[in-house]
């Protein structure tokens, strides 16, 4: 039995789509993206901005140098690489000045010592970015969506509060991929984001424009979202640290707890861990930590894991707290208001006249089809529940897993398109709640980031930042883009 009529013309719109989504990545790999004279942004050379944010902070309460040089420092720098990389889409800088020259002028009255000065705000005059997708009062809060556009922020984020609470003084927000569901940072508000060691690369999403604000040195501190490695993969694509916690594990002073000593120094005595390596990946690193640490590795090879996007759909079709069904993608892309029929936005996306990116269109057409009924569910639950509970008795308290960030390096923009399944390598640990941290390795030979997930179990967070913090060190960690 033919399909009805209206199947037919949805089924060759989206085969024409596909058509059109290959020849873009085939273009892609041919020709890349902006053109600029140089495909990568230029080296770094003011010291302040080489420096952690802890140490930034130490320096500011020592009174050895100025809020308001590090603050200008980040914004000197903003002015000469933002307009190649497209990170920060707001700029902050009028406040920001005011409000650094006000960090000096309390800290010339010398009322509190440096001791008080850090207990009470611990990140002390430390630039901060900030996902467009969180609020901070009187900035933009669009999420990429045009129909969000005139939206802005009347109040701040819990996370940016408390950081601005903490003495960190935010300088801008930064781009994110609509709705924040894409490994690509574009959108039709504020267009797309570029990797700072390769514009024609991606910076990943939906945290990219984070990933390559820090990566270029145009910020200290970047707060972003992971619901499927939205950190972690613009992290591993930019070569900085991202950590994903474990759910439900931390309280905001243990969350600075982790932010502070992750900028200092964590812990030692790594020899002691129980290694676990991802069957073909990183052959260097395990030999460094067998032959360096003397540490006990175990290749390992779990079979569930070929079922890590099911897993991560599974996640996504569960239920909230409250045992009501979650708000469908397709009516947050009408913004609660009239929905959007994605059939009809994929033909016009198709004649240029779209508000939406095909990603989000794409979603919209495919989420109930994505959607897991009861039978499925329930299956993949349990895949989710065995595979769980095979990680957790294989490391124990004492163990971390190294897994893959991704299948390749940042490819260039629009190859996700063709590759739109590749973020399970970092979803399936949302599904599993484990805590990770990314890390970064240095470049490889295409001077692009090259990096590794630190995985561990539930609550070890510290485990995964002391390892990341380890192999950062041996193996050369952030590179600064443009360096010789």
């Amino acid at each position: 039995m033919a399909p009805p009529f209206s199947a037919r013309i949805q089924l060759l719109l989206l085969r024409a789509v596909g058509f059109l989504i290959g020849l873009i990545g085939q273009a892609a790999r041919a020709f890349g993206g902006p053109k600029f004279g140089s495909r990568t942004t230029g080296p770094v050379n003011e010291p302040l901005l080489l420096l952690s944010a802890i140490q930034l902070a130490k320096l500011i309460r020592q009174r050895k140098v100025k809020c308001i040089d590090v603050v200008q420092a980040y914004i000197n720098r903003i002015k000469d690489v933002n307009p190649m990389i497209n990170g920060i889409v707001k700029y902050r800088f009028e406040a920001a000045k005011k409000e650094a020259h006000a960090v000096d002028q309390r800290l010339s009255e010398k009322l509190e010592d440096e001791s008080t000065l850090e207990k009470k705000w611990p990140f002390l005059g430390v630039p901060l970015t900030v996902k467009e997708a969180f609020q901070l009062q009187g900035m933009p809060n669009s999420s990429g969506l045009v129909n969000r556009r005139d939206a802005i922020s009347k109040t701040d984020a819990t996370v940016v509060a408390l950081l601005k609470k903490a003495g960190a003084i935010p300088i801008g927000i930064t781009n994110c991929s609509e709705l924040c569901m894409w490994y690509e940072s574009s959108n039709k508000i504020y267009g797309r984001s570029n990797n700072p060691y390769d514009l024609q690369h991606i910076v990943g999403g939906s945290s990219g424009g984070e990933g390559c604000t820090l990566a270029a040195a145009c910020s200290v501190i970047g707060v972003g979202s992971d619901i499927g490695g939205s950190i972690r993969m613009p992290a591993f694509f930019n070569g900085i640290f991202g950590h994903k916690p474990s759910p439900g594990n931390l309280t905001w002073s243990e969350e600075t707890s982790i932010v502070f000593h992750l900028l200092t120094s964590l812990s030692s005595g790594i020899s002691s861990y129980h290694i676990c390596l991802f069957l073909y990946l990183f052959y260097k690193v395990v030999g460094h930590l067998e032959n360096i640490l003397g540490a006990s590795v175990q290749h390992v090879k779990l079979k569930e894991m070929k079922y890590s996007f099911q897993l991560w759909i599974t996640m996504m079709s569960t239920k909230g707290h409250d045992g009501k069904e979650r708000v469908k993608f397709v009516d947050l892309l009408g913004d609660h208001g009239k929905p959007i029929n994605p059939l009809w936005e994929l033909i016009k996306w198709c004649l240029g006249l779209s508000v939406y990116t095909i990603p989000s269109i794409g979603l919209a057409l495919f989420e109930e089809k994505l959607k897991y009924n009861k039978e499925k569910y329930k299956k993949f639950k349990a895949v989710e529940e065995s595979l769980h509970k095979e990680l957790v008795e294989m490391l124990g308290d004492d163990g971390v897993f190294l897994y893959p960030s991704h299948p390749t390096v940042a490819p260039k923009h629009h190859v996700p398109l063709t590759r739109p399944f590749n973020f399970a390598y970092t979803g399936v640990f949302n599904a599993l709640g484990l805590p990770v941290t990314q890390c970064p390795l240095g470049l490889n030979a295409k001077g692009l980031p090259v990096g590794i997930q630190v995985v561990a179990g539930p609550f070890n967070d510290h485990l995964t930042l002391a390892v990341a913090q380890y192999l950062e060190k041996s193996f050369g960690g952030w590179v600064c883009p443009g360096k010789v």
